[in-house]
């Protein structure tokens, strides 16, 4: 049985509208791209230590909707919906992302573009975010999203690597 890798993600900021995460899991891409696609799994990672999801519903398709709910620690409710634009199984998704917690929440969807790339049975996952403007992008950056990243994708290895 693989062990996690406890490797950390690695924020940069490419441009003034983009986020660009990478993180190498140990487990292959399929198990990975399995375990950020299906429902009851990603319940199981999403929220990392900030609370607990209690909505995941993913309607892998072109055109299909996602959409995650979680219940903070605070106990307030924090949500995000989008719609899928590209699948490429076990390889890449690219998806819009809609924070429901701000005004004209929908008019500030970002592009997420996520590849699954794998390499002696291990996966680098890329997450592109792209922002229409620096304020939404520097507002993502600002909201904590970092820390919260950190745990979920922590809890994505070890959900992936339990599927061994």
């Amino acid at each position: 049985m693989m062990t996690t890798s406890s490797h950390t993600a690695v924020v940069t900021l490419p441009t003034d509208t983009q986020i660009l995460i990478t993180r190498e899991f140990a487990a292959p891409r399929h198990l990975v791209y399995r375990a950020s696609t299906t429902p009851e799994l990603i319940k199981r990672w999403w929220s990392g230590e900030r609370g607990e999801m209690t909505l995941a519903e993913v309607d892998l398709r072109v055109g299909g909707r996602w959409r995650y709910v979680m219940t903070a620690n605070a106990g307030f409710e924090v949500a995000f919906h989008g719609e899928y634009l590209e699948i490429v199984p076990d390889e890449r998704i690219v998806h819009t992302e809609v924070y429901e917690g701000i005004p004209d929440a929908d008019e500030a969807a970002a592009t997420v573009t996520v590849t699954f790339e794998e390499k002696d049975g291990h996966t680098l996952l890329s997450t592109l975010v792209q922002h229409k403007n620096q304020q939404n992008r520097d507002m993502h950056i600002d909201s904590g999203m970092e820390g919260g990243m950190q745990e979920a994708f922590d809890k994505l290895e070890q959900v992936a690597v339990s599927l061994l």
